[in-house]
C-alpha cells in the first residue's frame, strides 16, 4: 500500500518504505525529496504560478553543469495527461559510476512545479516508472480552475 504525502500545497503517493523530507527553509519554496532505500531520489517543488518552467528546467541543468564536467544533456519533453512538461535528461560521472538525472517543469492552475529525480544508473532505472508515477500522482491532485475560481 503506498503511502500519501499532503502538506502546503503538494500531494502525491509514494512507496510506503521511501523516507521524505521537507525543505523550504532556505529556499523560498516548498519543496520534498523522497529517497529510495539505496539513495536515489524524487522531489518536487512549487514556485509562483508566474515563473517561467522552461527557465527553472534551464537553471537546474546549469546547476548540475557546475557540479558535473562530464555531464551530457538531452531535452526530455514529457505529456502526463493532459500537461505538457518540458524537461531535460541528464548523464554524469560521479566516483567512477554513470549517474542519470531528470528534471521536468510545468506551469499549473496552483504554481510552476519542478520535479527532479536522480540515481545510480541501474538504480535510476530500477526506479523510473516510481519516479514517473510520483510524478503522475502529484499532477493528479493539482486542481483544475474553473471559470469561477
Amino acid at each position: 500500500m503506498p503511502a500519501e504525502y499532503n502538506n502546503r500545497g503538494i500531494r502525491f503517493q509514494y512507496p510506503e518504505n521511501w523516507r521524505v523530507e521537507e525543505d523550504d527553509l532556505w529556499t523560498g519554496h516548498h519543496s520534498v525529496t523522497v529517497y529510495s532505500p539505496e539513495g536515489a531520489f524524487w522531489s518536487v517543488s512549487i514556485h509562483p504560478r508566474d515563473t517561467d518552467p522552461q527557465k527553472l528546467a534551464d537553471a537546474a541543468v546549469q546547476a548540475m553543469r557546475q557540479e558535473y564536467d562530464t555531464l551530457e544533456v538531452e531535452s526530455s519533453p514529457i505529456t502526463i495527461g493532459n500537461r505538457h512538461l518540458i524537461g531535460y535528461e541528464m548523464n554524469f560521472f560521479h566516483l567512477d559510476l554513470i549517474c542519470t538525472a531528470q528534471v521536468h517543469c510545468v506551469r499549473t492552475e496552483q504554481g510552476t512545479y519542478v520535479f527532479f529525480a536522480q540515481g545510480w544508473d541501474r538504480e535510476f532505472e530500477k526506479h523510473a516508472a516510481v519516479f514517473q508515477a510520483m510524478t503522475t500522482s502529484c499532477l493528479s491532485y493539482v486542481k483544475k480552475l474553473s471559470y469561477w475560481d
